[in-house]
């Protein structure tokens, strides 16, 4: 009796077969890795619509936007707005508001009730969340302070201050008549990236992290400004420095969307701007009285 043999894959066939599909899921991960991100910065651009939203209704209620930052410590805009984003309950338990003598954003109550919080509307899907320190958590987004540094210092390297929609100091507010630049055309809120391990960066319950500058263009090559190294933590992407005399302290817009930061402009309108926008029209876009002509965001 003749016995029919059984013909099975050889090695080779194998392996070819191990070759084609590796090369398969080679070329399928990158475009899954695309819709991912894709996905990301569409829920990142919502959550600017929807502070660009609420920073609209807070003028609607009280004629101007709110205060940037009340010194370092005494609270930033992130509070103030917080009622216009359906979360009263957690800015109600926000104690001592621009008070220099009553509890810091770093103290209790503060700390137990609000600024040790995760809330998804002021991070990026894209960003890598951190709570540097006491569980205090970093942000993803940073309102604008303008062309120089964050003092708005009248003049910095050559570069003239042409005011900003918003100011690091208490008592100092700005609103839409004072934007004669046009809203279309002036930057709100933009991303920026939260900084890792004992980094600031994004750390915008605390003052100087609360705002973002346009002295440095998006996702700057040149080193961001503060005024300890100890709080500097480079990660690729995020050089850091000291501040200093000529290079004071100061925060570019920076994202880990691929060539790109997002920011909602004082109309309420969201835009990506790339890497390679002209500085000069970075700038310009940051500015509220600085009288430039955009013609190419």
């Amino acid at each position: 009796m003749q016995m029919k043999r059984r013909r099975g894959f050889t090695l080779v066939e194998l392996l070819v077969v191990i070759a084609i599909i590796g090369v398969l899921v080679g070329l399928l991960l990158p475009a899954v890795q695309a819709a991912r991100e894709a996905a990301r910065r569409m829920s990142c651009g919502n959550n600017l619509k929807q502070i660009g939203l609420a920073m609209h209704n807070y003028h609607d209620s009280l004629g101007k936007f709110p205060t940037g930052s009340s010194s370092c410590c005494w609270g930033t805009w992130l509070p103030l707005i917080l009622p216009y984003l359906e979360q009263e309950n957690i800015s109600d338990l926000y104690v001592d508001w621009g008070d220099s003598s009553g509890a810091r954003y770093s103290s209790a109550p503060n700390t137990t009730n609000v600024t040790t919080r995760r809330l998804a509307a002021f991070s990026c899907p894209s960003d890598l969340d951190n709570a540097p320190f006491s569980g205090i958590t970093n942000h993803s987004y940073a309102v604008n302070y303008g062309n120089t540094g964050y003092s708005q210092q009248t003049t910095l390297n050559g570069v003239t201050f042409g005011g900003a929609p918003f100011a690091p100091r208490t008592g100092v507010n700005f609103g839409f008549r004072d934007i004669l630049d046009g809203t279309s055309s002036t930057l709100m809120v933009a991303e920026v990236r939260q900084g890792q391990g004992r980094d600031l960066r994004g750390f915008s319950w605390w003052g100087d992290a609360s705002g973002f500058e346009t002295y440095l263009g998006p996702n700057s090559q040149l080193p961001d400004r503060i005024y300890s190294s100890y709080y500097c933590n480079e990660v690729r992407g995020m050089p850091c420095d000291v501040s200093s005399s000529t290079n004071p302290s100061m925060f570019a817009s920076r994202s880990l969307h691929p060539g790109v930061v997002q920011a909602v402009n004082c109309d309420g309108s969201v835009h990506p701007y790339a890497d390679t926008i002209d500085l000069n029209i970075w700038r310009s876009m940051s500015t509220t009285q600085g009288g430039e002509v955009v013609s190419d965001n």
